[in-house]
């Protein structure tokens, strides 16, 4: 997002709505990733990952949310 901040959207969609959000970023920090998840993420995922490991993670925070 080079014109966007990616926590500030973050913020604002969490502000309004409990929709998932999965950060997938190539910063490793852990100041990153604790400042991603106070932002308002469900989860963090560093790049490069397995895709296995991605699905694992979406499936993981599904199980989490409500049923319609």
């Amino acid at each position: 997002l080079p014109s966007i901040n990616g926590l500030e959207i973050c913020r604002k969609i969490r502000q309004q709505q409990s929709t998932p959000i999965i950060i997938i970023t190539a910063k490793s920090d852990t100041y990153d990733k604790v400042a991603g998840l106070d932002y308002g993420a469900d989860d963090y995922i560093v790049k490069p990952f397995d895709i296995e490991e991605l699905l694992a993670r979406i499936r993981a925070i599904l199980r989490r949310q409500p049923q319609k």
